[in-house]
């Protein structure tokens, strides 16, 4: 496969996408990074202070809903390659506003996908499409999802990712775009925004608040970590085949409550505040709450030689330690100081 001079990532600012190219950028000084990211509520420029100075890497502050500015972008840069990321991610904001999901996770994959096919001809081009287990329904407590299960989405989130797959899929085998898909399970790691499950718990139980738990704590989810998912993505990226989808797990099943439970021991541990399950509140459950999640990530393993390194133990340590030393980072994000800084450097610069 022919490499790439410049790979256009989009929502590079948010969770993933930063640890994608807090990664990638050191490791390929040859290749120019370009992040297109509007900056919406959960993504934090801080998070790539390690390589915002680097040669090799530049920031569009864009929309990927907005048609034109995708034009304007793939104009300038001429990408090779998309690795794309961006998306509106959080299934409980979904249930309130699932507009906001199409727009940006069909809509936007649809102008990404259109301004590829229009500037793409030869080889040497990749879209990289990265997507969620979600799209795949609820599992008994029984069976895995594999690439060829059927999706049986719950969610307006996991509902706009299955429309985003198909998008793709479909661009692939109408026009030829050159593209793969990868599905992960739930990560976690440094950095990520503190609605989801453990950045929540970690500094909710870092603090003596409350701890809430849907339900029972009975749902399984299978954890990745980020670093993990990220080599997944970029081994897919250049050595998997065009067309082909990838599912990305951790081999971590736990139930949100055993991880909540492991995350007040860590907190507990590491902070010297000792046992603080006490705080666990059970609260009502989410409608449409899928039971259970688990990859079978074989494919990935067994084509391209890919496990991940972290454990569950392993990596929930490193992540609650990360939160616990880096109190700027979440007290920008909790008092929401960093969106002040967006808006002061990125105002009318779209």
């Amino acid at each position: 496969m022919t490499p790439p001079q410049t790979i256009l990532v989009t929502g590079g600012a948010g969770f993933i996408g930063s640890a994608f190219l807090n990664l990638l950028v050191p490791r390929h000084p040859e290749i120019r990074w370009v992040n297109l990211d509007k900056l919406g509520y959960a993504a934090n420029p801080m998070n790539l202070a390690e390589i915002q100075d680097r040669d090799n890497y530049a920031f569009v502050r864009a929309d990927i809903a907005d048609a034109e500015q995708v034009e304007r972008v793939f104009e300038e840069f001429k990408p090779d390659w998309v690795v794309h990321f961006a998306a509106e991610s959080h299934v409980d904001r979904s249930i309130k506003d699932p507009g906001a999901f199409v727009r940006s996770n069909v809509v936007g994959t649809q102008n990404l996908l259109d301004a590829a096919r229009a500037r793409w001809s030869g080889e040497g081009h990749v879209f990289h499409h990265v997507s969620t287990d979600e799209v795949y329904g609820s599992l008994g407590d029984e069976g895995k999802f594999v690439e060829t299960t059927p999706y049986d989405p719950s969610s307006p989130y996991s509902a706009s990712k299955a429309a985003s797959d198909h998008l793709v899929r479909a661009y692939g085998r109408t026009f030829g775009l050159p593209v793969k898909i990868t599905n992960c399970s739930n990560n976690y790691g440094p950095r990520q925004f503190p609605e989801k499950l453990i950045p929540l718990m970690i500094l909710n139980a870092a603090n003596g608040k409350p701890l809430p738990v849907y339900g029972t704590g009975g749902n399984v989810r299978d954890w990745l970590y980020v670093d993990d998912h990220c080599e997944a993505i970029w081994l897919v990226a250049t050595q998997g085949a065009i067309g082909e989808t990838y599912n990305v797990g951790g081999n971590n099943e736990e139930t949100n409550l055993h991880v909540v439970k492991t995350l007040c021991r860590l907190v507990g541990e590491q902070s010297g505040k000792g046992d603080l399950e006490g705080l666990i509140t059970y609260v009502a459950d989410r409608p449409g709450h899928d039971h259970r999640y688990a990859i079978d990530a074989s494919k990935i393993e067994r084509d391209l030689g890919w496990t991940p390194k972290e454990t569950f133990d392993t990596g929930m340590a490193k992540t609650v330690r990360w939160y616990l030393e880096n109190p700027e980072w979440v007290q920008s994000v909790e008092t929401g100081a960093y969106r002040d800084w967006v808006e002061s450097n990125y105002e009318g610069r779209a």
